[in-house]
């Protein structure tokens, strides 16, 4: 895989010490600016521009100490711990993703219980990975995310595929073309975009108005979530 360039990474995380050694991994990476908070209302109150003045509730907040004002770049990827102090990470991700839509966020856990997995996937999450993963497993996840994957720590990923297997597959089955298909089994097999253009030789263009289209019919709008749906539904 290309490595991409790293841009600005948040790290959302109430343990000092992991925060700080989080940030440092992914400054060493080559992030040009990475951003670190103890709780979700403090990442919130730091976005810039007009859109975070609305959210509500947001004022007089704890965690708040060491912010260098509101202004800044918004979050190209947030690394998000799950049991964080006042909102949680899942209860979160929403509210980031109003912010920053294209944002890619990571959830960083030690729970790995389906229940949040699938909460978290189902909130917009692009990733989850379990606090157990070695630093560069994490730094890869990040180069993973922006290159269209949705990483996992294989422990969630095993644990997730099995819950699916088990699923009876709807009998109101969703209907793809054969080539929406090969498409979604792609991506299911963590590959971009791009690999995906090249595998079936087709423009990038068209790989992105598949991928389009299989969102609208699964009804979703994230890769983990549209992969999730796909096993459900025992489309690939």
């Amino acid at each position: 895989m290309t490595e991409t360039t790293l841009s600005t990474i948040w790290i959302v995380e109430d343990h000092d010490r992991l925060r700080q050694t989080l940030g440092e991994a992914m400054t060493l990476a080559g992030a040009t600016t990475v951003r670190l908070f103890a709780s979700c209302e403090a990442a919130l109150a730091a976005f810039p521009g007009p859109g975070s003045s609305g959210l509500s509730g947001l004022s007089g907040l704890s965690g708040l100490s060491g912010l260098s004002g509101l202004s800044g770049s918004s979050p190209q990827v947030i690394i998000l711990d799950i049991g964080l102090p006042g909102m949680s990470g899942i209860d979160g991700i929403a509210r980031f993703k109003v912010l920053a839509p294209a944002c890619h966020i990571i959830m960083f856990s030690v729970f790995d219980d389906l229940a949040r997995v699938f909460n978290a996937i189902c909130a917009g999450a692009s990733g989850y990975l379990l606090k157990s993963e070695t630093l560069e497993r994490i730094v890869g996840a990040v180069q993973e995310v922006l290159h269209g994957g949705a990483p996992m720590s294989p422990e969630i990923a095993r644990s997730v595929l099995d819950r699916f297997s088990r699923l009876r597959p709807s009998t109101g089955a969703v209907e793809l073309s054969e080539r929406e298909r090969d498409v979604l089994r792609l991506l299911a097999d963590g590959l971009t975009k791009k690999e995906i253009s090249t595998k079936l030789d087709l423009s990038l263009h068209t790989v992105d108005n598949y991928v389009r289209r299989i969102y609208a019919k699964l009804h979703v709008n994230t890769l983990g979530g549209a992969v999730a749906k796909a096993l459900r539904e025992g489309l690939v």
